[in-house]
């Protein structure tokens, strides 16, 4: 076979490979140092007259070049088109980088606070999100028609048999007279969960959010109990130099009722509602008033974590958008 001819032969083989394992078929075919065809040639250069040496033996070693650099462009291209060629594994090519899940920003202030209160002695239990209006509103001091109810816009479901009327939640103050109805003094529980509000939409108000509510009940459980409970928190959830004051405020299921204050970078912030637990509520979970106290605190996990992270906008937490969960 002479020189044109192989050079021919060898592009036909070389489109139909699909593989790494053809490639090396052809590379033996034709460079094989025993059988190969281009070594045939010339190994016949020594009964050649001189002249046609001169043609054939430069011409050899020039296709020698040209199908080495083939072999190794279709190799390459078959490692860029699929990877490994079919049924090969190159064991060269470095991996592929595995993307790992990324807790968003509510979940990591959600452990956080878990952990904090962990280590407080407070138990983590959870309730429903569709609830009904004896829990949500009637157990916790808040009759119907009474004034209080204008402090939460409810998204109504409607009636249920044997249940009364549904609601998704707008607090996780139900869990409160849901875990005292089945459990006995002393109570130390924190209840995380989404919450729901019918209002409108702003940079600090949102249709659905979470809070975390908390309750501590005992015979002697007491004021000074909750001001230490509260100061060791923030302590630990915004540092040590935290401080913290209370103000009297007004929730129709504590009496009296406070609202928390924080202080940071020389500016009072509000940050949670409490109080110590209104005595109808203890008579709703047949609880004697006289003999048990307590206290009960809820907060927002968004405005925790807008604060501790400086987000101007609690939208940015329901955006989807990566590149403002990924800071966290």
């Amino acid at each position: 076979m002479d020189i044109s001819k192989l050079k021919s032969a060898f592009a036909k083989d070389l489109k139909q490979a699909k593989d790494a394992k053809g490639l090396e078929a052809l590379k033996v075919k034709y460079l094989g140092r025993k059988e190969g065809e281009l070594n045939k040639i010339l190994k016949s250069l020594k009964d050649m007259p001189l002249a046609e040496k001169k043609k054939v033996g430069p011409a050899a070693n020039a296709l020698r070049a040209e199908i080495e650099s083939a072999l190794s462009e279709k190799s390459q291209s078959l490692k860029d088109g699929s990877g490994p060629a079919a049924g090969q594994v190159d064991v060269f090519m470095p991996g592929k980088k595995v993307s790992a899940g990324h807790l968003h920003p509510l979940t990591r202030i959600e452990n956080e606070i878990k952990d904090i209160f962990l280590g407080l002695n407070f138990s983590v239990v959870e309730g429903p999100e569709a609830e009904n209006e004896y829990y949500n509103f009637d157990a916790l001091n808040i009759p119907a028609n009474h004034p209080a109810r204008d402090m939460w816009d409810t998204f109504w479901l409607g009636q249920k048999e044997g249940v009364g009327k549904m609601l998704m939640r707008t607090h996780t103050s139900p869990m409160q007279i849901r875990y005292m109805e089945k459990n006995q003094p002393p109570i130390q529980i924190i209840v995380p969960g989404r919450v729901f509000r019918f209002e409108a939409t702003d940079a600090s108000h949102e249709i659905n959010f979470h809070q975390v509510e908390g309750l501590m009940i005992g015979e002697k459980v007491n004021l000074a109990n909750f001001k230490y409970v509260m100061e060791q928190f923030f302590k630990k959830f915004f540092g040590r130099e935290t401080k913290v004051r209370f103000r009297p405020s007004y929730f129709p299921f504590v009496e009296p009722g406070l609202e928390v204050d924080v202080e940071l970078n020389g500016k009072w912030l509000e940050v949670m509602g409490a109080g110590m637990v209104h005595p109808a509520v203890l008579d709703r979970v047949k609880l004697d008033p006289k003999k048990y106290q307590g206290f009960a605190f809820g907060m927002g996990l968004e405005r925790l974590a807008m604060i501790k992270y400086k987000i101007p906008d609690i939208r940015l937490f329901y955006s989807g958008d990566l590149r403002f969960i990924n800071q966290f």
